[in-house]
């Protein structure tokens, strides 16, 4: 499952740099999340570290894109070169 950052994003800049995969960007009016790289800290972290730091919750699971956790690893893997 890859995250979804809803149109409640404030533009706050805290999840961006949280992310290990580098899958949060700047879009143009919010933060999206790019999910072939969205890994829900699978592999880096227990919890996702953008939603933790998110202060209005808007990062959702994406309903679009539902994985596994061992897809979610196996993508880890695949991202990271098998760290």
């Amino acid at each position: 499952m890859a995250l979804l950052i809803t149109d409640e994003c404030i533009n706050c800049d805290v999840c961006e740099p949280e992310c290990p995969n580098g899958a949060i960007s700047q879009g143009d009016e919010i933060y999206v999340i790019e999910p072939d790289l969205c890994t829900e800290c699978v592999g880096h972290y227990e919890t996702s570290q953008c939603v933790e730091v998110c202060p209005v919750d808007c990062i959702i699971v994406d309903p679009d894109h539902t994985e596994t956790e061992d897809e979610l690893r196996a993508k880890y893997e695949r991202i990271t070169g098998g760290d």
